[in-house]
């Protein structure tokens, strides 16, 4: 009786770096990829948080300056506001929208060639791939996370609970005070995982719901975006029908 009072005051006092460090190898491998689970998916959801605050800081900034109309003040914003995806569309189409112009040894593009007209469409729509590609990066990451550090932390507490009933057959006594400290290890590690996937989801699914609002507005600028190029450096004729339209 005494003795079982003193074990179960020593489970009691406890914590869980107790607990961490008298874990089995196995499970202490376990929560330490956890760990670094954890914080690099912490580290991404600040570093996207801020990225995409700044691009879409940066490109309400730029569409005040394109939607008056000049091509050439909208280049000069795009290359100063280059944190936003609409910018950086504009800007790669507003350079190729030269170099065809130098190649043609016309002004400013101008009476561009269908096939001209079609290749400046297309590097625009690579751009907006690239900027998307670009704002994605790092969500696979969380969803990984969020998906197998659960299956990752339940792994180590299957390895603690086996350790535990070893540890109940060597001591021939299935106690409270005998099982519960190496259970109490085990599920350390399913705490571990959920406290990883949990944050990674919610943000997850966040930062996918921005990337649709910022895939949408990205469509409808490389569209407008085109009409403007067309109206600028179509032949005279399309481009008066197209400002008159």
């Amino acid at each position: 009786m005494i003795a079982g009072s003193a074990m179960g005051g020593r489970l009691a006092g406890l914590d869980v770096l107790d607990l961490v460090f008298q874990a089995g190898w196995l499970v202490q491998l376990v929560l330490l990829l956890l760990l670094g689970f954890s914080i690099v998916s912490w580290a991404l959801i600040v570093t996207k948080w801020r990225e995409l605050r700044r691009a879409t800081q940066d490109s309400e900034a730029f569409l005040e300056v394109y939607q008056d109309g000049s091509l050439d003040a909208a280049y000069e914003a795009g290359r100063a506001y280059d944190r936003s995806p609409l910018s950086a569309i504009f800007v790669a189409g507003y350079a190729e929208l030269h170099r065809m112009a130098k190649l043609s040894g016309t002004r400013a593009g101008r009476d561009l060639s269908d096939s001209q007209l079609q290749a400046l469409d297309q590097h625009v729509r690579w751009a907006a791939s690239r900027e998307v590609l670009r704002l994605e990066r790092g969500l696979n990451f969380l969803a990984t996370t969020g998906s197998s550090t659960p299956f990752i932390g339940l792994f180590g507490t299957v390895v603690g609970i086996i350790g535990a009933f070893e540890g109940i057959g060597r001591a021939g006594s299935a106690s409270l005070a005998v099982v519960a400290p190496g259970i109490a290890e085990a599920l350390i590690a399913t705490a571990v995982g959920l406290l990883a996937a949990i944050p990674a989801t919610i943000f997850y699914n966040h930062f996918v719901g921005e990337m649709r609002q910022v895939t949408a507005t990205l469509d409808l600028f490389v569209a407008d975006l085109g009409s403007d190029f067309r109206r600028v450096t179509g032949p005279a004729e399309e481009s008066a029908r197209a400002a008159s339209g």
